[in-house]
């Protein structure tokens, strides 16, 4: 499905409801803290509004927002902020992803299970959210209409 929508209607649907999911990702990964919730769940709907983009305005169109080259490299950069924090506690005493241990230097131990979750969520959320994307582009590259 490399060709836009010829809808004006599907356009204009898109061009709405993609900011909201959008908002709707960062709410989840922020409120992962919390509650049920988080990286993944955020990457998820993150990587379904950039996909809704290009299934309703045309693979070149989604590109312009979220460039497959792009992706490939988010996708690596998140995977190494999950193992970053993990190693960081490791190297700092602790066990991996033994929040309690990141060597942040002025914050107290709560304080930097905080930060190292929140790290990890938005390492998750990236991670997730390109790499779902490229795998759309390049089924949709390698497809029998391609």
């Amino acid at each position: 499905m490399k060709a836009p929508s010829q809808s004006p209607i599907i356009a204009v649907a898109c061009r709405f409801i993609a900011p909201l999911i959008q908002i709707v990702a960062l709410y989840v990964l922020f409120h992962g803290h919390y509650s049920p919730g988080g990286g993944f769940q955020g990457g998820v709907l993150l990587a379904a509004s950039f996909i809704l983009i290009r299934m309703a305005l045309g693979l070149d169109a989604g590109r312009l927002q979220f460039p497959t080259r792009v992706g490939v490299a988010l996708g690596g950069l998140g995977v190494l902020v999950y193992t970053g924090v993990g190693i960081a506690a490791l190297a700092a005493g602790g066990n991996f992803l033994d929040y309690g241990h990141l060597p942040l230097p002025g914050f107290e131990a709560p304080a930097r299970r905080s930060l190292g979750i929140l790290l990890v969520e938005v390492g998750v959320l990236v991670a997730v959210t390109a790499i779902i994307t490229v795998i759309y582009d390049e089924l949709i590259e390698s497809g029998p209409d391609a």
